[in-house]
């Protein structure tokens, strides 16, 4: 947001300097990012008189002129300097700007020395409008008229001494987005008094000759209100000087007096407004309503723009003539030669116009207000007061106004404690002059609730009541205190059991080599349905890009991306891994915390003695398993097949307590999935779910007492002949169950398959090796007590699996 000193007097009645200014609005949350005092660019430029200016002896096109300056103002004493000037203009007796020795030229970025040119000492420059970045103007040098004070600033003379503010406004402050709201801050601040605004209606001469119309399903919400009248007769040529400086000022081109009343208003007071020439207009009807999709417009910045379908347009008998809160019309716009204008003033919904300037990449000072919000109340009185405005400017004869829909209802009241303040902010500000704070911002005050302006969108509940008024009084009135002397004893534990758990699981994964990513939850809507989401209860209103419109279902796309990202890099053997939120769905709770790694590439780096080898599912399963053990899983979990379709079929598992409980999923990447990201090699994952892990029962459960036994254990080995398709886990599964108190654990140490095994077993056949591992509590075992036991292992895979002792 840009304005200048003057135009910020204005509307605020102040004596306060620039820099007590500058410094009230930053502590008011305005930060000023720059001010521009054209005293400093400027300030050495004065009026002087050309004594005598004659031809150069040495050269046809420059001039030698005798210029009468005074350094030190017009009551300080005269000096006469020489300059060689190639102005075509410069002649005895003129007045011009004059720009002494060690001045800056900004138009040239030069500074100025005493130079020789021609063989003629040259000592200052008679400068155009150009060298002083006034204009493109550069076929001569300023002229100034007669009575123009010699030895004067220029600045002071041109009226050009007007500093220029920019600020900062942070996206829940649209009101500041006019000089005026900035104004109103600084009033309530007490660095002056904002002035009052007459908004005395202009009284319509004749039946407007055209109607506006807003279609049924927009006055909801796309455009509540849309107002306009007919001005005729108007002269639409250069606007005012003052208006031009202004408008230049901020780092706006001036255009015609039209074009630039809408964009002053636009400044001033916040109030987007657009005018149509009636003229190019066909029909009698203004129609504001969602378009069709296809549609081109030629817009006002020289661009063609193809519209999609619902994005909202003003339309007339031939078509779209304004994309609706963003940007007219070429063929409607404004020139010299309208003589009939429609001076349109409407409210539109921030978030249609957001999505439609995002869509068509276009930034307009329009668009930039009407998507923070403006005020849905001023939207008649800025169109009387832009009326008044072009009939002073432009003359014309103003017709009625013609309006479809209403102001939106945004009225709401909070309840106002003036004791919250200390509570929530620590400062003690007594209640009438909260009260005061609050109606010099323009809210209204009926006992103890408070109604927020109609300007304020941003004030949604009793606490931001309690900021404006910490805000006006300034945070920096804060006094530093000590903290209250802790109670003795041990302080209550503050993070909750998952939050311990999710840092456990983060610390594990590190220490098992893992480098931690942080990615963001939002991903493009084919990676989503890649794992099982991307529908419309997961997608983003609001996307930052097209990359991010759908939030994530699982922590993989993220990770994969990484791991793409570096091998593009050269880096092939990755250890990555992530813990947050996946989502299911878009309601709450539908969401659950995952810590999820991955492995791409070998398991070590490259060695003289062959122990690099490319990373399986086994890899993953232990890792997993490390996780879920310092989480507390139980040891004795079981596996399943039951995975998700971005892991291989044939290659991955669960990892489960009891058959729906499940813990973790580990297992190769799905190939497809690895094409579709371009990961090269191998690539494993595995992804643990913290909070399944049951809680021990008690909050004071630790983990059992060590029991270490002094009786000796005993291994047994046994092979069996299974079926092809049996799972080694079955097998497992049924020899530890032939002794629970017995067995303590069992492990395949070898299986032998393939052609030659079923070349000495029989066709479809393996042989399973495992080891059972007894340990005896009470006494040690016997032979007899090893054959029984060993006869139920036996017994017990075999019809649990159909195998048989190997021979």
């Amino acid at each position: 947001m840009k304005f200048t000193l003057s135009w910020l007097k204005e509307h605020l009645e102040t004596d306060a300097s620039l820099d007590q200014i500058v410094e009230a609005l930053t502590d008011l949350g305005l930060e000023v990012e720059e001010v521009v005092d054209p005293v400093a660019t400027l300030g050495a430029f004065r009026i002087a008189r050309v004594i005598e200016a004659a031809q150069h002896p040495d050269a046809d096109r420059l001039r030698l002129c005798r210029v009468e300056t005074y350094p030190d103002g017009p009551e300080g004493a005269a000096e006469e300097v020489q300059v060689v000037c190639g102005a075509p203009n410069a002649r005895t007796g003129m007045l011009g700007v004059f720009a002494p020795v060690g001045t800056h030229v900004p138009g040239t970025g030069v500074d100025l020395k005493p130079g020789v040119i021609r063989g003629q000492a040259s000592n200052g420059m008679l400068c155009s409008e150009r060298e002083l970045e006034l204009s493109d103007e550069h076929d001569g040098i300023i002229e100034l008229p007669e009575d123009a004070p010699v030895g004067v600033r220029y600045i002071d003379y041109a009226g050009l001494n007007d500093p220029m503010i920019y600020i900062k406004i942070t996206p829940n402050r649209p009101d500041a987005l006019g000089v005026r709201g900035v104004a109103r801050d600084l009033a309530a601040r007490g660095l002056g008094t904002l002035k009052p605004l007459d908004v005395t209606p202009v009284e319509g001469q004749f039946a407007s000759p055209l109607r506006v119309e807003i279609e049924a399903s927009l006055k909801e919400k796309g455009c509540p209100l849309f107002a306009g009248r007919v001005i005729r007769g108007v002269k639409n040529g250069p606007s005012p000087l003052w208006l031009q400086q202004r408008l230049k000022a901020i780092g706006l081109r001036p255009i015609s007096a039209l074009v630039d009343i809408t964009n002053f208003f636009t400044v001033a007071l916040n109030r987007p407004l657009h005018a149509f020439d009636v003229g190019k207009l066909q029909g009698d009807l203004l129609r504001i309503h969602p378009v069709d999709g296809g549609e081109d417009i030629a817009a006002l910045d020289d661009k063609t723009y193809t519209l999609q379908a619902a994005m909202m347009g003003i339309s007339d008998a031939e078509g779209v003539a304004s994309i609706a809160g963003i940007m007219g019309g070429e063929r409607t716009g404004c020139t010299e030669e309208t003589v009939d204008v429609f001076l349109e003033s409407a409210y539109w919904d921030p978030i249609t116009v957001a999505t439609t300037g995002r869509a068509l990449k276009i930034n307009s000072d329009a668009r930039y207000r009407f998507e923070r919000g403006v005020d849905p109340d001023f939207t008649l009185p800025g169109l009387e007061l832009a009326t008044r405005m072009v009939m002073e400017l432009c003359g014309g004869e103003p017709g009625d106004v013609v309006q479809d829909g209403a102001v939106p209802d945004t009225s709401r009241a909070y309840k106002f404690d003036a004791t919250r303040v200390a509570s929530l902010v620590g400062m003690e500000i007594p209640e009438a002059e909260q009260r005061a704070t609050l109606e010099a911002l323009g809210f209204t005050l009926d006992g103890d609730m408070a109604t927020p302006p109609s300007w304020r969108p941003d004030v949604l509940g009793e606490a931001d009541l309690v900021e404006e008024v910490a805000r006006i009084a300034s945070l920096s009135k804060l006094e530093g205190k000590p903290l209250l002397r802790p109670t003795p004893g041990v302080p209550a534990p503050i993070l909750t059991p998952m939050q311990k758990r999710e840092r456990l699981a983060r610390r594990t994964i590190a220490e098992l080599g893992y480098h931690e990513c942080v990615t963001y939850s939002f991903i493009d809507r084919d990676s989503a349905q890649l794992f099982g989401g991307g529908s419309d209860a997961m997608s983003l209103q609001n996307p930052i890009s097209s990359e991010m419109t759908h939030m994530r279902p699982d922590l993989l796309p993220g990770l994969l991306q990484a791991a793409a990202r570096n091998q593009a890099r050269g880096a092939m053997d990755l250890a990555l891994f992530e813990l947050g939120p996946v989502f299911s769905g878009g309601e709450p709770g539908e969401e659950a915390v995952h810590a999820t790694g991955l492995l791409v590439g070998a398991n070590a780096a490259r060695d003289p003695h062959g122990s690099r080898r490319m990373v399986d599912l086994y890899d993953a399963k232990a890792d997993a398993e490390v996780v879920l053990e310092a989480l507390g899983a139980p040891a004795r979990m079981q596996a399943d097949r039951k995975v998700a379709e971005w892991f291989h079929p044939g290659r991955a598992g669960r990892l489960t307590l009891g058959p729906k409980l499940a813990l973790a999923t580990f297992g190769e990447v799905h190939p497809k999935v690895l094409k579709a990201y371009g990961i090269k090699g191998a690539a494993v994952a595995f992804s643990v779910l913290p909070a399944a892990v049951p809680l021990p029962r008690k909050a004071t459960s630790t983990r059992a007492a060590l029991v270490m036994n002094d009786l000796q254990a005993v291994d047994r080995d046994f092979a069996f002949v299974v079926d092809a398709e049996v799972e080694a886990l079955s097998v497992v599964n049924a020899a530890q169950g032939a002794d629970k108190a017995l067995i303590e654990r069992v492990s395949v140490f070898d299986v032998f398959a393939g052609e030659k095994a079923e070349a000495q077993m029989g066709a479809g056949k393996k042989s399973l090796a495992i080891t059972v591992h007894l340990q005896p509590t009470a006494k040690t075992l016997t032979e007899e007590e090893l054959a029984t036991v060993s006869a139920k292992i036996i017994d017990k895979v075999a019809k649990a699996t159909g195998g048989v002792l190997r021979g």
